[in-house]
């Protein structure tokens, strides 16, 4: 009997979870189960701590992988399919969490400015406007469906098949209005289409374009990225005086823990981005 994949569909059916999850839990415990002799049902404690000690992996993986195992070892005691959980004493190498990484208001404006010397500028734009107005993370952004757009809001589908409302300033509501317009009729159910086996336009391509823009605004490529977008979005708004919460929310951290990792950035080089309000604000 596979386990594995029945533990796979019980997770599809009774949590949503979303199908990269999915594929990540799938090639995770797939691994382990080959690398582990007699596989995962036979291993003990000591199989487990042995095996993910041999991986090369960042500790940051090894937390992910020795993740997927424990849920695996937890479905498996729920249903009593086994008696004892092989992974209930686990020690993981410790993760050293590195503090995020931002762009300044005044690199921010460049970006943006320098998006209308790209190839389809408007929608460059828009894609930049969103990403910092709102703090979408860029599998969120590719994958915004047009149903997805309420008015001044954006409704996103996270991680875990959680829902969210974020809102966008004027600036954005703009830029998103005028690339819909240039968008014209098209058929497909993203904001961002693709003629790619996607239908939308991917992560990849969309880093790619960024860092061409980057070069355009005078700003080392290897500072920007979607992500670092949204690193910036929080910061500034902390910066700004922001209620930790609320920034929770719009990030879709399921912990204030991780969104917490704002406040260790020193504070002077954070009122360094600010002038005296953060910018959406301004626009």
């Amino acid at each position: 009997m596979n386990y594995i994949e029945i533990f796979l569909e019980a997770l599809s059916a009774e949590r949503g979870r979303s199908i990269k999850t999915l594929s990540g839990y799938e090639s995770d415990l797939r691994l382990a189960n080959d690398a582990i002799a007699g596989g995962l049902i036979g291993a003990d404690a000591n199989a487990i701590q042995k095996y993910l000690a041999s991986l090369p992996d960042k500790p940051s993986s090894i937390a992910r992988k020795a993740s997927a195992l424990r849920g695996f070892y937890k479905f498996l005691m729920m249903e009593k399919i086994i008696s004892h959980n092989p992974t209930a004493n686990l020690e993981l190498p410790k993760r050293t969490r590195t503090l995020p990484k931002f762009l300044s208001i005044d690199e921010i404006e460049l970006l943006i400015s320098s998006a209308g010397d790209i190839k389809n500028s408007i929608r460059l734009r828009a894609m930049i406007e969103l990403l910092y107005a709102s703090g979408l993370r860029v599998s969120e952004l590719c994958e915004l469906p047009m149903t997805g757009v309420l008015g001044d809001k954006l409704l996103i589908h996270g991680k875990g098949a959680k829902e969210r409302l974020v809102p966008m300033h004027d600036a954005a509501i703009h830029a998103l209005n005028k690339w819909l317009d240039a968008r014209g009729d098209n058929e497909s159910k993203y904001v961002f289409p693709s003629n790619g086996k996607t239908g939308h336009i991917t992560r990849d391509g969309f880093f790619k374009i960024l860092k061409k823009c980057a070069i355009l605004a005078g700003i080392d490529p290897n500072r920007v990225s979607p992500h670092v977008l949204r690193h910036s979005f929080a910061s500034h708004l902390l910066a700004g005086g922001a209620n930790l919460r609320a920034i929770q929310t719009m990030l879709g951290h399921e912990d204030i823990s991780t969104t917490q990792i704002y406040t260790h950035v020193m504070p002077h080089e954070l009122m360094d981005t600010v002038e005296a309000h953060h910018p959406l604000a301004k626009k």
